[in-house]
């Protein structure tokens, strides 16, 4: 069967991610025009056994041999390029040979020590800035791990490393200790015998980030309207990436539109207009995977009369790309991501997009938006229910019950609470710090606060104190089965015993 549609381009003419030649096409000059095309955003497509001048169809006469240097000319640049075999197929009743450079390539290709790339229907050299971004975008180099010029350790805030170093757990707390550690998570390099600041370490724990990294900031402003106006409100959001994630979920308690549901009880309960899980998830994505070599540009974060929009600088990294965001992983900062996962704002193995997308969905909300613009990349979401819900959003995990009633609390525990009026917290959160001031109690456990809620998801949980502790409330003892949670205040007074309990309530 004829391909109309590769006919179709071919009769359109050639472009950035279409081309043609005869079946000998010489080998150099096919291998400079697949490195092209897998330095390009979206990749492309090649067939063989069309009359370069004329596009008449002339066909191939031996597929197998065609196909095998065809790929031979993959695997000459370097890295080895690796693409889908090519296909056979019929146009005007000749066979050609279709070859398909997927988008999203993970590498940046070279053919004989050149860097190409498509301008239209030529190759073109890649300018040494044009190179060195995309070898950033690519993951090929790493903009976070380059020592930051002109830093040393005086201009780390020692005060956030050492609470960064507290809630790790497990770690010596002298200098040496400290940096080596910091050496590991990417924050410090060593340069003889000294240590300089990486561009992540200035970011996670700088004294002026801003200084350093320029645009390292969130812009959030909340508009009256559905679009920009002269009526806003505005916060820019500075300091080390944690303080400007605390900052981001403060300004969205401050300004998302609230509404007020009864229950059958009469009992009143508020209700953000999109999950306050969820945006809070949206801001940490785009702080821990922006591209922080772009320099003068930083977060937006726009809250207008029906949507959300959160965009980053840079656009989406390495393989990832609009249409495989949700199940692709890959992250230009994986160091930064590690020391936000150790602080307990993101998962080390998942970035999300599918939690945000359930969360949506259980609130009736149609599934984010997702845009690259020309130099960064935006998501939207919206606050008007979804249309058509069931078809568009698959159900990717159990979705959690609605959260109990706030129970009768005592005059003690009302006391205790008193102290914490001005902090969003969920009835949940307020049972474990409650639990937490009871006399003879120092400590509780992720499996006591799934006891005391039986029926709310143990990844619910696990958030609930993850958040405490990014709130600066409580601090984690311990690692992995044998963690704990205490009060921060209590933290250097707790006396750790000889038998801990672990996270599934056995004894160690």
């Amino acid at each position: 069967m004829t391909d109309l549609s590769l006919q179709t381009r071919i009769l359109a003419g050639r472009s950035a991610n279409m081309d043609w030649f005869s079946a000998d096409v010489h080998p150099d000059h096919l291998s400079n025009v697949l490195a092209a095309m897998a330095n390009t955003r979206h990749g492309g497509t090649v067939i063989l056994g069309v009359d370069p001048m004329s596009t008449e169809i002339q066909g191939i006469h031996d597929p197998a041999d065609t196909i095998d240097r065809v790929l031979q000319a993959a695997l000459t640049l370097t890295p080895p390029l690796i693409i889908p075999v090519p296909q056979v197929t019929l146009i005007a009743d000749q066979r050609v040979l279709r070859v398909e450079i997927p988008a999203g390539m993970p590498h940046v290709y070279a053919y004989d020590g050149r860097y190409l790339i498509r301008d239209g229907p030529v190759n073109r050299p890649l300018p040494p800035p044009d190179l060195r971004r995309l070898l950033i975008e690519r993951g090929e180099i790493s903009f976070e791990l380059q020592p930051a010029p002109n830093m040393t350790l005086a201009d780390l805030d020692w005060e956030q490393v050492q609470a960064y170093i507290h809630q790790v757990g497990g770690i010596d707390r002298t200098e040496e200790a400290i940096t080596r550690f910091l050496v590991k998570r990417g924050c410090l390099i060593i340069d003889g015998s000294s240590y300089i600041p990486t561009y992540a370490g200035i970011l996670l724990f700088g004294k002026e980030v801003g200084a350093t990294v320029r645009g390292a900031e969130i812009t959030a402003v909340r508009f009256a309207g559905a679009t920009m106006s002269d009526s806003f409100t505005r916060h820019d959001l500075i300091g080390t990436l944690p303080q400007q994630i605390r900052r981001a979920e403060l300004f969205l308690r401050d300004h998302l539109q609230k509404a007020v549901n009864l229950h059958d009880t009469m009992q009143r309960a508020e209700r953000y207009e999109y999950p306050i899980e969820a945006a809070r998830e949206l801001v940490v994505n785009a702080v821990a995977h922006r591209d922080y070599s772009i320099s003068g540009d930083g977060i937006r974060l726009y809250l207008f009369k029906d949507r959300l929009e959160i965009t980053s600088p840079g656009r989406l990294p390495g393989p990832v790309t609009i249409s495989n965001i949700v199940e692709e992983r890959f992250s230009r900062n994986p160091a930064i991501v590690q020391v936000l996962a150790d602080l307990g704002f993101i998962e080390r193995l998942g970035y999300g997009v599918d939690r945000v997308i359930e969360l949506l969905r259980h609130q009736g909300l149609r599934p984010p938006e997702f845009t690259e613009t020309s130099g960064g990349f935006r998501v939207t979401i919206y606050n008007n229910p979804a249309q058509n819900q069931a078809e568009v959003v698959p159900v990717i995990e159990t979705p959690e019950p609605e959260p109990p009633p706030r129970p009768v609390l005592s005059p003690e525990a009302i006391a205790i609470l008193e102290e914490y009026r001005e902090i969003a917290l969920n009835p949940r959160q307020e049972a474990a710090l409650i639990q937490l001031h009871q006399p003879g109690n120092t400590r509780i456990t992720n499996s006591e606060l799934q006891r005391m809620y039986p029926d709310v998801h143990a990844e619910t949980i696990r958030r609930d104190l993850s958040d405490l502790v990014a709130k600066q409330l409580i601090v984690k003892m311990g690692q992995k089965r044998g963690s704990y949670y205490v009060l921060k205040r209590d933290a250097h007074t707790v006396v750790i015993p000889s038998e801990i309990e672990s996270e599934t309530g056995e004894e160690k």
